[in-house]
């Protein structure tokens, strides 16, 4: 959560600096104008890219954390049947030893 936070206040300020920038140099309103569009767009895109790898991360993280819990079940459930078998088993050879 901290990088995130980190990651949107450069982002912040990189755009905030961009703006004042464009706002006081010496060119025409219009062509100010344009290139405040022009720069917004491209960090609208960026912006939409970045989100777009986040969320794709979110995704492969929570698929790799599905497949690893349903592995870890199984494996319990193995090992749980393994220690039941072995349990009857037990009980089996002392039913058998105490008859005799």
């Amino acid at each position: 959560m901290t990088n995130s936070k980190v990651f949107w206040g450069i982002v912040t300020a990189a755009a905030a600096g961009a703006v004042i920038g464009m706002l006081f140099a010496p060119e025409e309103g219009t062509q100010t104008r344009k290139k405040i569009k022009r720069s917004a767009n491209d960090w609208a895109t960026d912006m939409l890219d970045t989100l777009e790898q986040s969320k794709n991360k979110v995704r492969d993280a929570t698929s790799r954390l599905s497949n690893e819990s349903h592995d870890m079940k199984e494996k319990a459930y193995d090992r749980t049947e393994d220690a039941l078998d072995s349990a009857k088993e037990s009980v089996q050879r002392s039913r058998t030893n105490s008859n005799m």
